[in-house]
């Protein structure tokens, strides 16, 4: 049997890991020949760490025949000894009047620690991708503190916002998900990211001459896509919790599988697309070997799309100077 991989996630008792972990037990994620450990983080609190025994307990239950063990912990140098994969998707919520950049300072402060144990003690060939938000800067942050596990191993997912997209533009245009194609988030996991629909395709036609409503595409496709998890708490009273699953997996399954085929992910910028050197952005990536990403070059962009990247880009300045002492 192939050798197990050790797969490191935080905030396991959450909403977004219990529709989570039951998907990378079950070969989703890494592959149907694939055994995985379970390494679960979750804050050193009795309540928190019963959930995640809970967690852990139904994991059992489900009798995955690729789960080779399930660690349940409240260290980081446990969770992320020898993890081959971290999942980073704890991070603390914004509260009641708490301004963005207290937020970012107190995110900062669990991101150092947790890049700092990554660097320590995982696995020479770890790669990690940050879920929890502010997740561009937090990923910068955690990528900062480390020597041994190089940025270019460090990813920020914004696969749900092109999930997203996709859904909104094939329901639109009245055709299935897999019509749409090459459709590419910039900029940041926030409302101020760019889904770039000049240059995505439907039915290998360019959307503009299959949507004829450009207003729509101008005016509400982008707000809908940026503002989409706040019309779900709305909705439902709780943020989103299983698209955001399913987009790691596809963020991190996308890593994993060798293929020409562009896909979004948030990575330190050198400059390309608009972005300011050293933000980390989401721009096209393709998939070069098992974990291996090539930024795509050359995608012309449209004067309306250089303006919305430019705002996305100064979001993104900006907080990276809030966080600059943490640097």
């Amino acid at each position: 049997m192939t050798s197990p991989i050790r797969v490191a996630v935080t905030g396991a008792a959450g909403q977004i890991c219990y529709n989570l972990l039951f998907r990378i037990a079950s070969g989703e994620m890494f592959g149907k020949d694939q055994p995985v450990i379970l390494q679960l983080l979750e804050i050193p609190v009795e309540a928190v760490q019963n959930a995640l025994k809970g967690v852990a307990m139904e994991l059992d239950d489900s009798a995955f025949p690729l789960l080779q063990d399930i660690i349940c912990t409240g260290d980081e140098q446990v969770a992320f000894k020898d993890a081959n994969w971290c999942l980073l998707v704890g991070s603390k919520p914004r509260g009641p009047g708490m301004e963005r950049a207290d937020l970012l300072k107190d995110n900062g402060k669990i991101f150092i620690g947790q890049g700092r144990a990554i660097d320590a003690v995982a696995a020479d060939d770890c790669r990690v991708a940050v879920v929890g938000n502010p997740c561009n800067t937090n990923c910068m942050i955690g990528a900062s503190q480390c020597k041994r596990i190089g940025p270019e191993r460090w990813t920020a997912m914004t696969r749900l916002d092109q999930n997203r997209a996709v859904s909104q533009l094939a329901q639109k245009a009245g055709v299935p998900i897999t019509a749409v194609e090459n459709l590419i988030i910039y900029g940041n996991h926030s409302p101020t990211m760019f889904p770039d629909f000049a240059n995505a395709r439907i039915n290998g036609a360019p959307v503009s001459d299959v949507i004829s409503d450009h207003q729509w595409l101008r005016e509400t496709f982008i707000p809908t896509v940026g503002k989409r998890g706040a019309a779900i708490i709305e909705a439902r009273g709780k943020s989103s919790a299983a698209s955001a699953a399913n987009g790691l997996v596809d963020h991190v399954r996308d890593l994993m599988t060798p293929s020409p085929v562009p896909h979004s992910i948030c990575v330190p910028s050198t400059g390309a697309y608009g972005f300011s050197e050293g933000v980390w952005a989401s721009v096209p990536v393709i998939t070069t070997a098992p974990g291996t990403y090539e930024v795509v070059q050359g995608v012309e962009l449209d004067d309306f799309a250089k303006e919305k990247i430019a705002l996305t880009n100064a979001e993104l300045v900006s907080e990276r100077d809030t966080v600059k002492d943490m640097l």
